[in-house]
């Protein structure tokens, strides 16, 4: 499973944003999404949006993806590739 959480100004580009990653997950909040789904297709998510979003990203925009499993691995994009503070989740 991942979370996936972003903060882009342009609204062009969040809708665009927003309705690629609806087709895979639902919405927990407005721009947070949970995406459950097989290993394989989460990293055609992943790859989808270094190959195809990213381009688009300017230093106002950030996405969060947040794979909860063992590792918790947080994957950044956009200007939140700046941040390299680490998360903490409590259970």
């Amino acid at each position: 499973m991942v979370i996936i959480s972003y903060d882009i100004s342009d609204d062009k580009k969040r809708r665009k944003f927003s309705k690629f990653i609806s087709k895979f997950g639902h919405r927990l909040q407005y721009s947070v999404y949970e995406i459950e789904n097989s290993e394989r297709i989460l990293n055609n998510i992943i790859m989808e949006i270094q190959n195809r979003f990213e381009l688009l990203f300017d230093q106002s925009d950030s996405v969060y993806i947040i794979r909860l499993n063992p590792n918790c691995q947080v994957l950044r994009f956009g200007y939140a590739k700046n941040d390299e503070s680490d998360m903490i989740f409590i259970e």
